[in-house]
């Protein structure tokens, strides 16, 4: 007697689609375009409920490096039951600030993000690093006796950067990079997609920040020719490549022929003027293909 129980077929039933019933809720294709495309400001965020805030922010997790560190990606809590996730808005409701840590109790972040809304109806990133956690500290960002820096703007802790641009790093870096920014764009792209933003704006703090920007898309509201100058400058017989005479660590010669090494040399002050007045766009999608320094290595 054969004791197995046959069960009914679900060949027939593979792929196959259920009818939806009269009383199921569905969004259809024309309510997408009909949805408010009003462009969202950060201020209106800031007024959201927390669960609604949440749910946006979570746009900007790199999920494999939580992973990676033993963080729950969905509880945001380390091992140990930290939170490594901070959010702070400021007061005036304009801008906002988030920082992701691999551990809760970590120094510095992994991931640092600010941004705000301009006078312009425009959603602006003042600040965007990926730093290795696990990565050497160079403490330019702090002097010997404890001031902040600002990453050099303010002052500047010498010892600090050239030890920092000795290893390979570029002003502004107090650890190497991830190496996901790429990734972190494409996150920010998504989350100005959410404000019904089509671009959204950056004012480079360095040099290399802004032909990096470059590379990744964006194009100038204010600077290009500016960028261009300061390129045919460190061009073989150009008026600063001759100011690279040694004078100090961040004026040697070979300096000239990579991006970082321009930018320790604009950041020693080898211009003429401060290092400002730059600001870029990135149009959602799109590639500028803008290059003010071709064939120049990072």
């Amino acid at each position: 007697m054969n004791d197995l129980v046959r069960l009914p077929s679900l060949s027939a039933n593979v792929g196959a689609k259920a009818p939806p019933r009269s009383d199921e809720p569905r969004l259809d294709a024309s309510a997408w375009t009909r949805a408010d495309a009003r462009p969202i400001a950060l201020r209106e965020v800031m007024h959201w409920e927390p669960e609604r805030q949440r749910l946006l922010l979570r746009i900007f997790l790199p999920i494999g490096r939580l992973v990676q560190f033993g963080v729950d990606p969905v509880t945001l809590l380390d091992p140990q039951g930290l939170p490594v996730i901070r959010t702070t808005f400021a007061a005036s409701e304009q801008s906002m600030r988030l920082e992701i840590y691999h551990r809760g109790d970590a120094r510095d972040p992994m991931v640092e993000i600010e941004i705000s809304d301009t006078p312009y109806n425009q959603i602006e990133v003042n600040w965007l690093t990926l730093q290795d956690p696990l990565g050497p500290r160079y403490d330019i960002d702090i002097m010997p006796d404890g001031q902040p820096t600002l990453r050099g703007v303010a002052r500047r802790n010498i010892a600090a950067e050239i030890e920092a641009m000795n290893h390979g790093l570029a002003p502004g870096q107090i650890r190497r990079g991830l190496g996901e920014f790429d990734q972190a764009l494409e996150r920010m792209e998504t989350f100005m997609l959410c404000l019904n933003r089509t671009s959204f704006v950056v004012q480079p703090l360095y040099y290399h920040t802004a032909v990096l920007f470059e590379r990744f898309g964006f194009s100038y509201l204010v600077g290009q020719e500016r960028m261009e100058a300061i390129a045919a400058g460190f061009a073989p017989n150009g008026t600063l490549r001759a100011l690279l005479d040694g004078s100090s660590p961040f004026r040697r010669p070979e300096l000239a022929d990579t991006v970082r090494g321009r930018s320790w040399a604009i950041h020693d002050g080898i211009l003429d003027t401060a290092w400002d007045r730059v600001r870029m766009i990135k149009r959602l999608g799109v590639h500028a293909h803008v290059d003010t320094c071709p064939g120049v290595p990072w």
